[in-house]
């Protein structure tokens, strides 16, 4: 599933560009015999963003300039090629929910589509750019029968219920699709999509899998929590605690510099020197997102009466040494670490390094998947 928020021009580019609030990331991908093969891949590191965190400020958005020489040095020093990208545009910046409405043809579902946005979407719909996609018909919900007959459903012109179908519905400002168009155009590139990252996640993630699961990415700025069901994002729960707050535990507790506190974070973590790194904070800060995690999962399992067995970890927290299994202990779930490179053919020179590339930048690697 793609959801492309202006007009693709030309062909479909390979290039995925991910933009978060600690560095931005770009992969190159092509195909190669059915398979995803990956060409290049860049990161660069927004070390601006550290001396908000030493002033206890918040993390603040990126100024444009600053994006677009960014994406020039990564482009710069992998030497890349393609100038065709996909970008994606973070969770707080856009809106999506899962609704459910009567079905006769997607022909009427297209007509009935903004009607029913305006009931979710909280902009008016002259604001934003409002895209969508079927995700189930009545045949296929669980416990069909009950979908055609329960109670209050609308009746068609022969007096039986009419089928229902699962929408999933996004929207993106329109001003922030035209500044990313604009970022990508100063940067040399042709953005031929802008896509709503947890799409890029569940698609390098996920893949064809279709059982319910549960994806957390811990970002430097925030955490984003979503349950994933038949590869669409069904609950998604997004708060402002990241990576940068347990960096900052560190160098409080430690008093050392946050550079020195990075390294601990990265090399020492929870392992088996952990006392030097752990504080009282930091442990209630991780514990906070096992709870927002369950939190989330308990609301979509109650609703819906399955169970979610398994979750994966992204973003550079998930890398911390011990950091998973803690997780798994708290939680009590099977708990993993995000590997989209299980489904890419690469150099044997970094093999030792996808585990940790791969939470990383799974996000990147998702958005090039759709323009490989």
């Amino acid at each position: 599933m793609g959801f492309s928020f202006f007009k693709s021009f030309g062909s479909s580019g390979s290039l995925g560009i991910d933009i978060g609030t600690a560095s931005i990331k770009i992969v190159e991908l092509t195909r190669e015999g059915g398979r995803f093969k990956l060409l290049n891949y860049g990161i660069f590191q927004l070390e601006n963003q550290e001396e908000a965190i030493q002033t206890n400020q918040k993390v603040a958005k990126l100024p444009d300039e600053a994006i677009v020489w960014g994406i020039k040095e990564v482009l710069k020093q992998t030497k890349i090629k393609s100038r065709n990208a996909i970008a994606s545009i973070p969770s707080y910046s856009t809106f999506s929910t899962v609704i459910t409405l009567p079905y006769l043809s997607e022909k009427d579902l297209a007509k009935t589509i903004p009607f029913e946005a305006k009931k979710y979407i909280p902009l008016p719909l002259s604001e934003v750019v409002v895209d969508w996609s079927i995700i189930n018909l009545a045949s296929s919900l669980p416990n069909p029968a009950s979908q055609l007959t329960k109670p209050g459903l609308p009746v068609g012109q022969d007096g039986k219920p009419m089928p229902m179908v699962e929408v999933f519905l996004a929207a993106v400002p329109k001003r922030e699709a035209e500044r990313y168009k604009k970022i990508g155009q100063e940067a040399g590139l042709t953005l031929t999509a802008l896509e709503l990252e947890n799409i890029g996640l569940i698609r390098a993630l996920a893949g064809n899998d279709q059982s319910p699961m549960a994806i957390v990415n811990i970002g430097g700025r925030s955490t984003s929590i979503l349950v994933v069901d038949k590869g669409y994002e069904r609950v998604g729960h997004t708060y402002e605690i990241g990576g940068f707050e347990i960096t900052k535990s560190i160098a409080r507790s430690k008093g050392v510099s946050l550079a020195k506190a990075e390294e601990l974070k990265k090399t020492v973590g929870l392992g088996i020197d952990h006392a030097k790194v752990i504080s009282e904070a930091m442990f209630s800060l991780i514990d906070m997102m096992v709870f927002e995690t369950k939190k989330t999962i308990a609301t979509y399992e109650t609703a819906q009466k399955i169970k979610i067995q398994k979750v994966v970890l992204v973003g550079g927290l998930a890398n911390m040494p011990k950091f998973a299994d803690y997780f798994k202990v708290k939680l009590g779930m099977d708990v993993s670490l995000g590997n989209p490179f299980a489904r890419l053919i690469y150099p044997k020179e970094i093999a030792s390094l996808t585990s940790e590339l791969g939470t990383i930048f799974s996000v990147a690697i998702g958005l090039a998947m759709r323009g490989a």
